[in-house]
């Protein structure tokens, strides 16, 4: 079409009509980062092909970012769980910083919870008193690593310690012979020791002068065959795209003169977003090992992301050799231990992330599970023999322990949403996710018995029948009548309950950390095998006559099952919800 064929049409888009303008931010106040001259590099070429050496910083660096630390008992939880997962090297804490993470190192090794195939790493600054407590911290462990580290970069050098090149060196020197010295004195021969060195910040630090540093400390603890040492080179702040802190690394891979003896490890954190694809990267260019933390916790925006990092290994069908097959159990662990939630959208991870809203995503879902089962009718395979081909799914949801319930019958999202608002705006019942997804369930099951429309009036019904067990509708082997709770100085409740067990009169006791727990112990009595799995409240109104709904999830006898007690009492709303689980287990 020519020009003049564009008279009386609609203005064509042009290159310029969307040119961005200027944002008026003060750019000028910072600088670039600095590119590396790496002509030949060849981490572009390369694949990762087996699963690198994993550091869990979860207990030190990830700990230490909390607004509110980890108790003993929750730092205690998550060591058992990173064990459980495969975590192979562990590192747990600064105990230097103070009594709570000094004890907490004695405490794992004096009680024999560390397994004897896992390496126990602590941190410690330059000095010697910080040194010696350090070393002293792991003290009849199997095998332990002292993790010393000092700034280099030229920021910290000019403003922090005002100290020359040669200065920082030597601090890493000395430091290096002093962690050495206090291992000889204080580990006997049951202590396989290891070291590790990190020139913070590595990605502000001149290569050649953090290569020099690295080649200082090496001379000190002479690396050969049997001595390792742990070179972890951390980018404390993110500061460049990922392609140069990958050309970082082949730099150093190539230049370090011992580097047969090296393990290189990358410790990226997230401030520009990008820390799970440095980590990758770097692996390309040449590392040993990435540090990091379960769901990417840590200082400001975080340390990378294991677990994203181990999922995607597996997605492409290499082994991570670490068990995520349970990662909703991992997820409630992690946000217990930290006190923080894990987002809905977090990969692989999240409520949200195997469920899709739109109508055409589901369709294409729903049409893939049908292929899949066709093409391993025609190998004559099972569908988890064949490779998984399922649009907008990367993996299979079942591998990391996700319900196909999850993905296909909340399909009608309109329908869940739908359910979900009439029960918060008509009955101020704000039902989490997974239960919306259970009662959507029982919504779906009815409508397609009977069909026709569901209105509000059935779906309060419905739910009040499900969950809502009152004296026009007993069922259920349990009716709660009153109950008290007591705590002695010890932290540990103990629970009396009056109810009605199978038509008899029952008075039930329990102990535990908290008034569920008790009541938990107290229900086991009469054969009631229960274990909390989510727990979440909310006050239904505002003032003093306000009511409480609290929500339970619970696994009973092999059944995952959701109970709501409503309550003005907040513990009786609990307990309520409790009975409304275990009822409808025994339905």
């Amino acid at each position: 079409m020519s020009q003049s064929q564009w008279i009386g049409r609609p203005t064509p888009i042009t290159n310029t009509t969307h040119a961005q303008q200027p944002s008026g931010m003060p750019i000028h106040k910072y600088g670039r980062y600095e590119a590396v001259d790496i002509p030949d590099r060849t981490w572009p070429d390369r694949r990762i092909t087996k699963a690198p050496r994993w550091l869990s910083t979860d207990l030190r660096d990830g700990n230490q970012a909390l607004i509110d630390p980890m108790s003993p008992a929750r730092k205690r939880e998550m060591f058992d769980l990173l064990v459980r997962m495969g975590y192979k090297e562990i590192e747990v804490g600064f105990p230097s910083s103070g009594e709570t993470d000094f004890a907490f190192v004695r405490s794992i090794i004096e009680e024999g919870a560390i397994p004897d195939d896992v390496t126990i790493s602590v941190l410690t600054q330059a000095r010697e008193d910080l040194i010696e407590r350090t070393v002293e911290s792991v003290i009849g462990a199997k095998r332990a690593t002292v993790h010393l580290y000092n700034a280099t970069a030229p920021t910290f050098r000019r403003v922090v310690f005002r100290g020359s090149k040669d200065d920082i060196k030597q601090i890493a020197v000395d430091g290096t012979r002093l962690v050495m010295e206090y291992a000889d004195k204080l580990l006997g021969p049951e202590t396989t020791f290891g070291y590790q060195y990190s020139p913070e910040i590595f990605t502000d630090t001149e290569l050649d002068f953090a290569l020099e540093v690295c080649e200082a400390v090496c001379d000190v603890w002479q690396p050969e065959e049997g001595r390792e040492i742990i070179l972890n080179l951390p980018a404390t702040v993110e500061r460049s795209t990922p392609s140069t802190h990958a050309d970082r690394f082949e730099w150093m891979a190539r230049n370090l003169s011992r580097r047969e003896f090296v393990c290189l490890s990358v410790h990226p954190h997230n401030d520009r977003g990008t820390a799970v694809a440095a980590a990758e990267l770097a692996i390309m260019a040449g590392a040993d090992r990435i540090e990091g933390c379960l769901f990417g916790q840590g200082e400001r925006t975080g340390n990378v992301d294991l677990v994203t990092l181990g999922m995607n290994l597996f997605s492409q069908g290499v082994d991570p050799q670490i068990d995520f097959s349970q990662i909703d159990e991992i997820r409630r662990t992690s946000e217990y231990c930290n006190q923080m939630e894990i987002h809905p959208r977090h990969p692989y991870a999240g409520d949200l992330v195997y469920t899709a809203f739109s109508g055409s995503h589901q369709d294409a879902i729903k049409k893939g599970f049908d292929a899949m089962e066709a093409d391993a009718a025609a190998q004559g395979k099972s569908v988890d023999d064949i490779e998984w081909a399922v649009p907008y799914l990367p993996i299979d949801p079942k591998d990391v322990g996700r319900s196909y319930e999850a993905v296909i019958r909340v399909n009608s999202q309109s329908g869940k949403g739908g359910i979900a608002y009439v029960l918060k705006n008509d009955h101020k019942l704000d039902l989490p996710r997974r239960m919306q997804i259970e009662f959507s369930r029982i919504i779906q099951a009815k409508t397609d018995a009977e069909g026709g429309e569901v209105t509000p009036q059935d779906i309060w019904s419905v739910f009040q029948d499900e969950y809502l067990p009152n004296p026009d509708n007993p069922w259920g082997r349990v009716k709660l009548r009153s109950g008290q709770s007591t705590t002695d100085k010890d932290g540990i409740d103990t629970l009396t309950v009056e109810a009605v067990v199978d038509g008899t009169d029952t008075v039930l006791t329990g102990t535990g950390n908290g008034p569920i727990s008790a009541f938990f112990d107290a229900l086991n009595a009469v054969g009631v095998d229960v274990r909390l799995l989510d727990y979440q409240e909310h006050t239904m109104s505002e003032g003093a006559s306000a009511q409480a709904a609290s929500y339970i999830e619970c696994a009973i006898d092999g059944k995952v099952l959701w109970g709501i007690g409503i309550d003005a009492n907040t513990t009786r709303a609990s307990l309520k919800a409790v009975v409304s689980a275990v009822n409808r287990a025994a339905r």
